[in-house]
Order: C-alpha cells, then sequence, then structure tokens
C-alpha cells in the first residue's frame, strides 16, 4: 500500500521514544513531527504524561508517542511518571532508546536492564552529536550489546532522514487500514480549568484510558494529552490540558509554556469543557478562561465535576446555577452540567449535550429565510426614528459557522445601539435553532440588497436592449 500524509489510516504501528530525562526525547518528538507539539525546556523531567500523535516519516504513518523520563530517585509523581513509560514499553512495536553522546549514567544503565525483555524491539539514537562531536564516545555504547546505533541531532536535524529510514524498516505495516471515514471532521473536545479539576480523570474516562496520570498534585499535567474515543456513532478527539492558574502564580518556565499551550488549544477545539470543581466554586479565573473561549465563538458547556461530593440538600443545583449565571451575565446560553469523572455519574448527558452543540456550531441559515426572519424583527422593534439615532437594517448574512457570525448590513453603523445588537442577537438565538452557543455579529455599511441590485441589472439591461433595437 502506498500511504499519502493527507489520508487517515488505522492500526498503525507504535513507536515510543524513552530514555532518562532531558537527552532530547522531546526535541526529537518534534522533529519527527515537523511540528512543536511537546513541550521542550532544559528543566530536566519536563514530560509527564505520554504525549502522542501521528507522524509521516520517510513514506510511511506511524503513531509515535513521547514519554516522561526515566529517573532512579523518585519523588511520589515522578513515580507516575516512570510508571506511564514502563507501560508504554509493552505498547509500542519499536521502542526508539535516546541517549546522549558521552559516558552512561547509572539512569542509562538501569534503564537499558529494564529494556532487557523488549531487547528484539529496540533501536539506539545517540543525540547531540551534531557536526559528529563525541561521536567516539557513541560508538562504546555497543558494548551493551545493541546491534547498531544510529548518531542523530535533534535540535539541528543532523541525521534525521537516515534514523527515519531506519524506523520504517523495523517495523510491520501490514495491518494498516485506510480510515473508512475519512476526511470526517473529528469533534474537538477541551478540557480547561484551574489545577486539579479533574480534567485528566474525565480524560481518562472518556478514552476508557489511562494516557493522562491523575494525581491530587496541582499542575501535574503540562503538554496538551490527546486521546479519541467514539459516543453515539461520533467520533471525538478529546484535549486534556494544563491547569491555568492566575498569571501572578505561574513562577516556573515551564508552567507558563504549559498555560499558553492549554489557551492556545482553544484554537483548535469545537467545544470546551469549562471544568469547575464544585466544592470549590467559581473564581475569577474561571471568568478570564469563559471570555477567552467566548471571544473565539467556541461552544461552552460549564462542567460541574465532583458533584457527587455536595450535600444532597434541595434546590442546591438551581442556586449554583443561579451564581454562574450572575458571575457570566453575558453567558446564559451555556449549558451547566453537574457530572462525577470519578464515577461517571453525567458524563452521557455531558456528551449529548456536546452533540446538540456541535451541531448548532455547523448549522448554515440560507440568506433568504434570515432576511424573511429579519423583516419580522424589525417589525417587532422598529429602530428608532430621532434625527441622531435613526438608522435602517437593510439585509444580513451569514458569514460562517464554527465559528457562528452574522453580517448586517445598516445604514449608519454609529447609530445603532449595543441594546439593538443584543435584540437581534437574541432573536437569532430563539428563532433559529441557536441557543446554546455564542454568536458574532458584525455590522457593517449597507450596500443595495442582492434582490434590489439584480432588479436594477435587469432594469438596466432592458433598457440598452431598446436602445440597442431602435438604433
Amino acid at each position: 500500500m502506498e500511504f499519502s500524509p493527507d489520508l487517515r489510516y488505522r492500526n498503525l504501528p507504535v513507536v515510543a521514544l524513552v530514555g532518562r530525562p532531558n537527552v532530547g526525547k522531546s526535541t526529537l518528538f518534534n522533529r519527527l513531527l515537523r511540528q512543536r507539539r511537546a513541550i521542550t525546556d532544559p528543566t530536566p523531567g519536563v514530560t509527564r504524561d505520554p504525549i502522542e500523535a501521528t507522524a509521516f516519516i520517510a513514506g510511511h504513518p506511524i503513531t509515535l508517542i513521547d514519554t516522561g523520563g526515566f529517573k532512579l530517585e523518585r519523588e511520589v509523581l515522578e513515580d507516575l511518571v516512570v510508571e506511564k513509560t514502563l507501560d508504554t514499553l509493552n505498547r509500542a512495536d519499536l521502542i526508539v532508546l535516546v541517549m546522549e553522546a558521552g559516558d552512561p549514567t547509572s539512569e542509562d544503565e538501569e534503564f537499558i536492564e529494564r529494556l532487557r525483555p523488549y531487547w528484539d524491539k529496540v533501536m539506539v539514537a545517540v543525540n547531540k552529536t551534531e557536526g559528529g562531536r563525541r561521536e567516539s564516545y557513541a560508538w562504546n555504547l555497543l558494548s551493551y550489546g545493541f546491534e547498531d546505533i544510529h548518531m542523530i541531532s535533534a535540535e539541528h536535524g543532523d541525521n534525521i532522514l537516515e534514523l527515519e529510514e531506519a524506523i520504517v524498516k523495523r517495523l510491520d505495516f501490514s495491518r494498516v487500514e485506510l480510515d473508512e471515514a475519512g476526511p470526517e471532521r473529528l469533534i474537538r473536545l477541551a478540557l480547561i480549568g484551574k489545577p486539579n479539576t479533574g480534567k485528566s480523570t474525565l480524560s481518562n474516562r472518556l478514552t476508557a484510558s489511562d494516557a493522562s496520570i491523575v494525581s491530587d498534585i496541582p499542575g501535574t499535567t503540562r503538554d496538551v494529552v490527546t486521546g479519541q474515543f467514539e459516543f453515539n456513532n461520533h467520533h471525538f478527539i478529546v484535549l486534556d490540558t494544563a491547569g491555568i492558574r492566575r498569571k501572578n502564580k505561574v513562577t516556573e518556565n515551564i508552567e507558563y509554556y504549559s498555560v499558553n499551550r492549554a489557551i492556545k488549544s482553544l484554537d483548535e477545539a469545537d467545544i470546551v469543557f469549562l471544568m469547575i470543581d464544585a466544592q470549590e466554586g467559581l473564581t475569577e479565573q474561571d471568568k478570564k478562561i469563559a471570555a477567552l473561549a467566548h471571544e473565539r465563538g467556541r461552544g461552552i458547556i460549564f462542567v460541574l465535576n465532583k458533584w457527587d461530593t455536595m450535600p444532597q440538600i434541595k434546590n442546591t443545583f438551581e442556586a449554583t446555577v443561579d451564581r454562574i449565571h450572575f458571575l457570566f451575565g453575558q453567558m446564559e446560553y451555556a449549558p451547566i452540567i453537574p457530572i462525577s469523572a470519578k464515577d461517571g455519574t453525567g458524563v452521557d448527558k455531558l456528551l449529548e449535550t456536546a452533540l446538540r452543540m456541535y451541531g448548532q456550531l455547523n448549522k448554515q441559515v440560507e440568506t433568504g429565510p434570515l432576511n424573511q426572519a429579519l423583516e419580522r424583527w424589525l417589525e417587532e422593534y422598529p429602530p428608532p426614528i430621532g434625527p441622531r439615532t435613526r438608522f435602517k437594517v437593510k439585509y444580513a448574512v451569514q458569514a460562517s459557522v464554527n465559528p457562528v457570525k452574522f453580517i448586517f448590513f445598516v445604514s449608519r453603523i454609529q447609530a445603532v445601539s449595543e441594546a439593538y445588537v443584543a435584540y437581534l442577537r437574541n432573536k437569532i438565538r430563539k428563532d433559529l435553532g441557536y441557543s446554546m452557543i455564542p454568536l458574532q455579529l458584525e455590522l457593517r455599511s449597507s450596500r443595495k440588497d442582492p434582490a434590489t441590485a439584480r432588479k436594477e441589472r435587469e432594469a438596466k439591461r432592458t433598457e440598452q436592449n431598446k436602445a440597442q433595437r431602435k438604433s
């Protein structure tokens, strides 16, 4: 089978990049993907969760995994990181052990021994050998029993093409199939919120995996961890992001990159699950996160996680909804769903809501029906007729879906009040079926509406034809 980077495939061989911290695994991961996907930083132990993506190398598609670094001296969180790395070894079809040119460390040696049961699927890439630097030391690694080693520089790109060829030669592509879904758009869900609101727990439940490390330690997730799942015959991608804290509490460069990556995921998502700890309640930071999603026109669902821990008192949920609507006055359209990511309560309802929301995000209203509705709205609430406040709304068009945007052509933009724009937005929500999503409305100086312009062109052609016949 010949492969194309423009198509989607199933049953791809899995290649895992492993090794001790700070040898360049994430840099190599980004190099093979040809994009900056994993966070790279000189600080050891940046990568925690395994980061997975599809790469197209040497004309072949593979599933590539960047793993956390193997350490001997570990704290609780680092134990979880190493556990995830070791679990990945079982899944991988090929293990690329990334080492640094020079004398092996005790961590290198210990990890090599851990790899002995997988020896038939291990290959070695010795990083940071740009320009032949320290290659003589690298050859000493053959004494550990490796059949071959590959000298590379992940940062500068030295010998990367040769490494890709070597990786492809070690893999079996006979089980790879073209994805019958073709280029179908996957529904992308971003899990956004403060640290410790249950994002990783929900991500693991949705994907029926333990891809994301779950810990009570704030800031466990750093990179965006992706996973896929199906629900009601729809395909989803979930983006588990780092917890977003206030700027004055972000003290590490790594956390700064993590937060930026989390915010950037808003641009990649269709729908945002704003995760809120039901016990802690809403904060100013939640308002800022919601505002970022609203500005981008993303679907937003307030997810009240850990609802199972709330006291079972009558009207507790109603009181919480009222508080959210009070704090988010411009976002009453956004659904509010109580769940327990830990035991799964409410998750089906959350996904059913997301599917309805996705339908609204991609709904297109034809210009004719839209302007028929506009005529009714103008009759119900005519524009003011004062000398300074007077304006006419000529016609409207829907400019885009996902995000949904409407353009209204008016005679005097400066005369249109925010209240009248809000009226038009609310009528669109109520009458055209956009009750759950943010709407972007733009005012433009009017020009002749399409019907009038067409009649005038036809009249002009008629006059020209008459003139030609007379001559």
